[in-house]
């Protein structure tokens, strides 16, 4: 069982930390977050760039974990508090990555041990703060590389009902995905255990989004969008940087960790339980 003086420090208070955050109390932690502009209904979460009270709370922190993105030429975290995160009392320091680093792979498997070789400017970022971490931790640190995240809100589901979704065809091309619950799971296990490693934080199946939004319009019980040819599809720089690798990423370090089995180890089971909380209630 989680000592209750543990305290975690989240900085970075986003989709997937606050479910972390929330998972953390519910095992016996303290927590403390930070986001760049706090709302009035947020209890213990800090200002970002408040230095004074972070560096306080980095002090005070058992654990520590960053969530927050890279910048072009730096990381915001390290770059502000580096120091007083290095100097820290603090027992086990996490960072949240991405599975991105591996770059492309033609389809090839990918695990922990594979060397990063990232295809895109973001991606490289990645692997650049990756190493600034380890250099300010050592032994301290969890890195969790973090395949496409989809949850609550945040799903195929989602985007179909806004009619956003669109299904574009690349033969042979997949892509990795985790339910936010195992990955609040999977960072939590990891404080408690006090696991230092590199995690890949992805589910048992990775498949064409195509096929996931089709998967998704049955539940919903309506027709898919076309398909359309990725060279056809007109996409956006951003969207063509997401479209650029193709990989799959082993996560059998992360079924040792938890201890068996995800959640949702495929796609169908995190969308078939995300269509079941969001159908009305019958009275």
């Amino acid at each position: 069982m989680t000592d209750q003086t543990n305290t975690l420090l989240i900085l970075g208070l986003g989709y997937t930390a606050r479910l972390i955050a929330s998972k953390a109390q519910q095992a016996g932690f303290v927590v403390v977050g930070t986001a760049r502009t706090p709302s009035p209904a947020d209890k213990d979460v800090l200002r970002f760039d408040d230095t004074v009270a972070v560096a306080a709370a980095i002090n005070s922190a058992t654990h520590i974990l960053s969530s927050v993105p890279p910048a072009p030429d730096h990381d915001p975290v390290l770059s502000l508090y580096g120091d007083a995160i290095k100097s820290s009392t603090a027992k086990w320091v996490g960072y949240l990555s991405t599975t991105g680093v591996y770059g492309n792979t033609d389809g090839a498997w990918v695990d922990e041990t594979s060397p990063c070789a990232p295809s895109s400017p973001r991606a490289a970022r990645r692997v650049r703060d990756e190493q600034a971490w380890a250099d300010h931790t050592g032994d301290r640190l969890t890195t969790f590389r973090i395949a496409g995240i989809y949850g609550p809100g945040r799903s195929p589901l989602d985007q179909l009902t806004a009619d956003t979704a669109r299904r574009i065809d690349k033969p042979g091309h997949a892509f990795g995905r985790i339910h936010v619950e195992d990955i609040a799971n999977a960072v939590v296990t990891a404080m408690q255990q006090r696991a230092h490693n590199i995690y890949n934080l992805c589910d048992d199946e990775p498949a064409a989004p195509a096929d996931v939004t089709a998967f998704a319009a049955d539940l919903l019980g309506i027709t898919p969008p076309p398909l359309v040819a990725y060279g056809e599809a007109n996409l956006s720089d951003m969207a063509k940087t997401f479209w650029m690798d193709n990989r799959r990423v082993r996560n059998d370090r992360l079924k040792n960790l938890i201890g068996g089995t995800l959640l949702y180890p495929t796609y169908r089971e995190g969308l078939i339980a995300l269509s079941r909380q969001a159908a009305p209630q019958q009275s």
